[in-house]
């Protein structure tokens, strides 16, 4: 009984049953793993929800409350005797870790997930992180980023010595739920876009290097918009100014979107910020080639001219330039995709490494 490991799990992640992707899978799993390892799993999320197995889970909502205040009033409340918290999608380095330290013994790990301004955070958001990575970075016993490139970040925000306490676990994804395109068309491919519609995404980036094609692919090209955001109506504004309406569909938030991107030959992903892209391993897992930018950790899973094409962020020209040799079939990706994401990138690979974090 001394043994038995009891989890908190944090995560500031809206539970929506129109957008179900990689990390739902992974709650899912991860709470089935933990489980059958004879893991106690406490979840607190801002809402619950019944769709797909979140039934299963115990969650805790915090409501109109952020997630840090209402575990804390939760843990005053019950003191719960957990042996492990793990915190996801939370800002990491604040206050909120040195009040959990002093109400619980328990391990306390952070998961970056934060993708980082293109150009960096101002000098005095630079020395803010600095302090708070001074003042609260001990109340952290383990740093996780999704990425080596996160990792790197986190140890540049919060200052060296959180080094030795950092590691990478990779994001994975349901390869099963995913339906593989068999076949890749190289003589005029389709697009798509998989993305939450928010200005850092890039794709107004996408709309000016559509304009840009010769008049001959305009008149045929076609990409289609899977997401929602509040950058939604501008982008809607920016191809009407710049006259390729005809060629942007946009479909909004799909909860089945693990079935419909074996339909495409390619996703492009214009983004200026990511730490390491769901939306990315989930298009490869389908089989289906990405063109994307050299942020984050996009290029720890994208090889140039392999199973994808890079390019510089808010670089509309070189971007054009990509699509119209695609479009054309004078460049292309022949390789399956998926084969590597299955060996390097599955769910059951990540659910694993975030066990280990408990032992």
């Amino acid at each position: 009984m001394d043994n038995l490991k009891k989890i908190a799990l944090l995560c500031n992640y809206e539970l929506l049953p129109e957008r179900v992707g990689g990390m739902d899978y992974f709650f899912w799993e991860f709470d089935a793993s933990c489980k059958r390892n004879n893991i106690q799993i406490d979840w607190f999320f801002p809402n619950k929800s019944n769709h797909g197995d979140y039934n299963k889970l115990t969650i805790y909502a915090s409501g109109n409350q952020s997630i840090e205040a209402f575990f804390l009033d939760f843990s005053k409340k019950h003191e719960p005797t957990y042996t492990h918290i793990i915190t996801q999608f939370v800002a990491l380095c604040t206050p909120f870790f040195k009040k959990i330290k002093q109400l619980s013994t328990a391990e306390v790990i952070g998961v970056d997930h934060n993708p980082r301004p293109l150009k960096g955070y101002s000098l005095k958001k630079k020395i803010e992180k600095k302090v708070k990575g001074f003042l609260f970075s001990r109340y952290i016993d383990q740093f996780v980023g999704v990425s080596d490139y996160t990792v790197k970040e986190v140890i540049r925000d919060f200052g060296f010595h959180v080094k030795s306490k950092s590691k990478t676990i990779y994001n994975g994804v349901f390869i099963d739920s995913i339906e593989e395109r068999k076949e890749r068309n190289y003589n005029k491919p389709s697009f798509l876009v998989a993305s939450h519609l928010r200005e850092s995404k890039g794709i107004q980036d996408l709309i000016v290097a559509v304009s840009l094609l010769p008049t001959a692919i305009l008149a045929e090209i076609e990409i289609t918009v899977f997401g929602d955001g509040p950058y939604k109506e501008e982008l809607i504004v920016l191809v009407q100014e710049h006259a390729v309406i005809s060629n942007f569909k946009f479909m909004g938030s799909q909860a089945n979107l693990n079935e419909l991107y074996c339909k495409f030959d390619y996703m492009l992903q214009p983004t200026h910020m990511e730490c390491f892209s769901l939306s990315i391993l989930e298009s490869l897992s389908a089989n289906v080639p990405v063109i994307t930018t050299s942020v984050g950790g996009n290029e720890e899973i994208i090889r140039n001219g392999e199973n994808g094409f890079i390019f510089e962020p808010k670089d509309s020209n070189t971007l054009k330039d990509l699509i119209e040799l695609i479009y054309l079939g004078n460049i292309k990706i022949e390789s399956n995709t998926r084969k590597a994401i299955e060996m390097n990138f599955s769910l059951n690979k990540m659910v694993e490494n975030h066990l280990q974090l408990l032992s």
